[in-house]
């Protein structure tokens, strides 16, 4: 029907405790569309037109749009054209490498933000608030299996929109019906993962700081259980996944580091020669950059990875004196 739009932008699986694959993420669930609305590309190409990164208060989402105007500081306001209809962004930054971005879907600024928009998108809050109750409720009654996430209301369009997630596809033409004969006006109600529900919600990781979907971006690349290899982490599904039931954010934002260590340090496994004796590497610390070698006679050493060296493509201890 015309007044909503079901949208399954994640299809997650359900969180399962021994099945460690079930933490990964899935290529599917990446072709979610852009949250912007592309337009103006005359001016994202053209390099005096300052390019500007942006978040959406309400859904942590974040882009980067031109704007040839007047220059905007960092927590300024402004309207977007989004896929549900312009609104409210906050300018996070100027983007000062633009060659970082090239080939990237880049949309455009419409205006600054006024005082008038601003306090309309504070009433909407207080009615995004009521709004969550009143959905909450009729989901209770329809006995629908399903979690509301968030509601918002768009600044420039009568619809509101309802993010919510779910096991699987759920049928919600009754709960429409509904929502229209009270809010009386256009409804959207949006699929969303697991991992975006935590970009909206927030909260706090392992590590003590807020979510990096949350607080970072949302510009996430798959995470899989190589990743938590290639690092020497426990799959203990407990120690390697979020709260969000999938695999932690940072071991994408990592895996870079460790490929790139690695390159001048030995493998385990590795056989070397050294003081008349076969060596094989035990250990490699990357964040410690250590490496432990044991030999046959039962001797062990501890060397920095600047003692090794590779030379004919065949590793060997060069500066023993490093230990």
């Amino acid at each position: 029907m015309d007044d909503a739009n079901y949208e399954n932008t994640a299809g997650d699986d359900e969180y399962v405790d021994d099945d460690i694959a079930a933490l990964e993420d899935h290529p599917e669930e990446e072709s979610r569309e852009a949250v912007i609305i592309a337009g103006a590309e005359d001016l994202a190409l053209d390099p005096e037109v300052p390019l500007y990164g942006l978040t959406l208060a309400y859904s942590h989402e974040t882009f980067i749009a031109a704007w040839p105007g007047e220059a905007l500081a960092t927590g300024d306001k402004v309207l977007v054209p989004t896929r549900y209809g312009q609104d409210l962004a906050i300018v996070t930054g100027a983007i000062q490498n633009r060659a970082l971005h090239s080939g990237k879907e880049i949309g455009h600024i419409a205006r600054r933000a006024t005082e008038e928009d601003l306090a309309k998108a504070n009433r909407n809050l207080k009615q995004e608030e009521n709004a969550f109750k009143i959905c909450k409720e009729k989901i209770k009654t329809h006995r629908l299996e399903m979690k509301l996430v968030s509601v918002h209301y768009l600044l420039e369009e009568p619809k509101i929109l309802f993010f919510f997630t779910a096991e699987n596809r759920v049928d919600f033409r009754e709960l429409v019906k509904d929502l229209v004969s009270v809010f009386k006006t256009r409804i959207e109600l949006r699929q969303i993962g697991v991992r975006d529900e935590s970009r909206v919600v927030g909260g706090l990781g392992v590590c003590g700081r807020g979510y990096c979907c949350h607080q970072v971006s949302d510009k996430l690349k798959p995470v899989s259980i190589k990743m938590a290899k290639d690092q020497n982490l426990s799959l203990n599904s407990l120690k390697i996944s979020g709260p969000c039931g999938r695999l932690l954010c940072c071991l994408a934002y990592e895996h870079n580091f460790y490929g790139e260590q690695r390159r001048y340090m030995p493998s385990e496994g590795c056989k070397i020669q050294h003081d008349g004796v076969s060596w094989k590497v035990t250990e490699v610390n990357v964040v410690a950059g250590r490496i432990r070698i044991n030999a046959e006679d039962g001797r062990q050493l501890y060397l920095p990875t600047a003692a090794f060296e590779k030379t004919d493509n065949r590793w060997q201890v060069a500066h023993p004196e490093l230990s």
